[in-house]
This record gives C-alpha cells, structure tokens and sequence, in this order.
C-alpha cells in the first residue's frame, strides 16, 4: 500500500510532463498541414540537410547547381527527394523542402521550416504540408504551398526541380 501511495504522484508527474513534449500546444494540425513550433526559426538548409542526408552547404537556391553531378536531379517527386525553390524576390535565397509523400501527379507532402512571413509562421517546423503543382507541363517548375494560416494554397513560385539523395 505504501508502494502504491508513491508511485501514484510520480505516475501524475510523468503525465503532466508529457504534455511539454512534442505534442502539447506547441504542435498544430490540419487536413492539409501539420508540425509544431520552435522557440527559434531554424532555416530550411540545415534543416534538409538533416531531413535529407545530404550533405549539401550554402543558400537554398544554390543548391540545384551544387547537386550536378553528385546527385540525380529531375523534375519527377519522390519520397526523400529535396525540392529546390529558386532564388526571387519573395524567397530571396531560395527554399528546401523534403518530399514527404507523392499523393498524385500534382500533390506532394514535404517537410520543411522557415516557411512564412513573420516570425511566428517562421518559428514552426512543418512535418507535413501539401504542395500542389500549377505548371502548365506538369514539371514541378511552378507549386504552390498550403497556407496553415489561412487555410488556402498561397501564390506560385517558381522551382528548379527535386534533387534525390
């Protein structure tokens, strides 16, 4: 009986701490994204770099010429795969994601971080979010991202292409 009545609090303790984890109210869900958010933004290249295990360095953009020769490159998704958002006026020094999940010709899931316009959206790491091509081929070369926050896929912007590790 003594036993129990120590193991009890230790059990509610436990509990409550994990409420602190990755779950908690720093993560956050939707049919079309899901992720959790961090103190910090941490940049999409280490970022990939981790997800991916590529060993790639420098700004986003660059990493689709860095990739020539060292890895396959195309403009086909696939699981692992890194998609390279070109450097423009809205992203400028490019973007990474990883290929999550291939849903269909024109819908993928990736995981990325950094992605958004103010420090809030910028603090969350994206685990998963679906991202719809609007190329007129079929290329890959323009995809528009889900917005969490407004609950709508956002503008087009123009990618290099997926490089597979």
């Amino acid at each position: 009986m003594l036993r129990q009545f120590f193991l009890f609090p230790l059990f509610v303790f436990c509990l409550a701490l994990s409420g602190c984890g990755g779950g908690g109210s720093g993560s956050f869900s939707s049919s079309n994204a899901s992720g959790y958010r961090v103190a910090k933004p941490i940049s999409c290249v280490p970022y990939a770099r981790d997800v991916s295990g590529v060993p790639i360095r420098g700004d986003a953009h660059t990493w689709w010429w860095q990739a020539e020769g060292k890895y396959a490159r195309g403009n086909k998704p696939r699981v692992g795969a890194i998609y390279v958002l070109a450097k423009s006026s809205r992203l400028h020094y490019g973007h990474l994601s990883v290929v999550k999940r291939v849903i269909n010709s024109r819908t993928i899931e990736v995981t990325h971080s950094n992605w958004g316009s103010d420090t809030a959206s910028r603090c969350m790491i994206y685990e998963r979010m679906r991202v719809e091509d609007v190329s007129p081929n079929n290329d890959w070369s323009r995809a528009r991202f889900w917005n969490y926050h407004t609950n709508a896929y956002g503008s087009p912007y123009i990618a290099s292409g997926f490089i597979y590790p």
